[in-house]
């Protein structure tokens, strides 16, 4: 057999095989990795290319040392799963760096961590004030957790509101010019609504690349030629043209009305219309 079809079909078994041991480590290799992942990920990576390239290595001993780099790590997790103390020993614990605006140093020496990179770590978070940080921590995996002061959190729709609506992920229905009937019947629509809401919108299905329908029940397309400028959903501002528009009539007839019971009915309709758009104006602006 040619020396370079042996190290094709060497490389590409190698290949497959980390990829199915990959599958079986779990999501978390990806996402999260320990210091001690970390070590084992460049070892397998480095068994497994001198592998592929030098045919001098016997492949069931390359294979057998993959193994037992590669599933250490599940026993090591499943371990702990069930022992609080082993997890602690083996990922570490978070380190608390800034406490109620004040530096600590001392956690700062231990973890060989300079004030340069701690002060460059809270501007990736756009934080430039250390007096403006309640609680920082550095975590297992290496990231800074930040928390600001309270008076210094941005205002968020629960602040303002106290029940605020809940908000659904937008449904993509159309996907590379391709209707996708799931997501539609998921927001309980069907191809008949899509049709009609592109008619609006004077765009045809075949020229849509991406389309979104988000929880108010709007539709965003994105179109295959981007010079083509498509009118924005006007649904929720006419809706709020709508309800000012009410609230306005009322207003009015109270002024115009004898009778006072209909003045005083029509008085209160629009103090719960003015109540009401208090509430919704926010969300029906954007």
């Amino acid at each position: 057999m040619p020396i370079w079809l042996e190290t094709a079909i060497r490389s590409f078994s190698i290949l497959i095989g980390l990829f199915i041991i990959t599958k079986i480590l779990g999501k978390k290799q990806l996402s999260k990795l320990s210091f001690f992942e970390y070590i084992v990920g460049i070892t397998v990576g480095d068994i497994a290319g001198t592998m592929s390239v030098d045919l001098g290595i016997n492949l069931q001993e390359g294979i057998t040392s993959i193994l037992i780099w590669s599933l250490f790590p599940v026993f090591i997790s499943r371990l702990s799963l069930r022992n609080k103390k082993f997890r602690d020993f083996i990922e570490g614990n978070s380190t608390v760096f800034i406490k109620n605006g004040k530096i600590l140093e001392e956690n700062l020496k231990r973890e060989k961590y300079t004030i340069d990179e701690l002060l460059e770590q809270l501007r990736k978070k756009d934080i430039f004030r250390v007096a403006d940080v309640e609680f920082a921590t550095l975590e297992p995996n290496g990231e800074l957790n930040v928390l600001l002061k309270r008076e210094k959190q941005p205002l968020t729709v629960g602040d303002v509101f106290p029940n605020p609506p809940s908000e659904k992920e937008p449904q993509t229905v159309i996907m590379d010019g391709l209707i996708l009937d799931e997501p539609l019947a998921t927001m309980g629509l069907n191809r008949g609504w899509l049709k009609q809401e592109l008619d609006k919108q004077g765009v045809a299905i075949e020229n849509v690349f991406l389309a979104q329908v988000d929880s108010y029940g709007q539709l965003t397309v994105d179109l295959y030629d981007d010079k083509i400028q498509v009118s924005e959903p006007q649904e929720k501002k006419l809706l709020l043209a709508a309800i000012k528009k009410v609230q306005a009539d009322f207003e009015l007839f109270a002024l115009q009305t004898e009778s006072e019971e209909a003045k005083q009915l029509y008085t209160n309709n629009a103090e719960k219309l003015t109540t009401l758009l208090r509430q919704v104006e926010p969300l029906l602006r954007n």
